[in-house]
């Protein structure tokens, strides 16, 4: 079996790093949306603190894809 084309692996790894980075953080922002919302339905009163929580949250695991995405471009244009 001949050695795989270093090109070839450097695009299989970008792909890799944005496939799981971003599959990842999407999968954490709809569960943290999902329990936000349970949780305002189930106490209203409580829904600004809820909210603020939530988006905090969803800051944090869309900065883990931002990440991710700065990794891969980092591949792909570095030598």
């Amino acid at each position: 079996m001949e050695a795989m084309n270093p090109e070839v692996l450097k695009i299989m790894s970008i792909a890799f790093i944005m496939g799981l980075g971003t599959i990842a953080p999407a999968m954490a922002i709809g569960w943290i949306g999902s329990k936000g919302v349970d949780a305002m339905g189930r106490n209203p009163e409580a829904a600004p603190k809820i909210q603020t929580g939530m988006i905090l949250a969803i800051a944090f695991a869309e900065a883990i894809a931002i990440y991710a995405l700065v990794v891969s471009l980092v591949i792909k244009f570095v030598e």
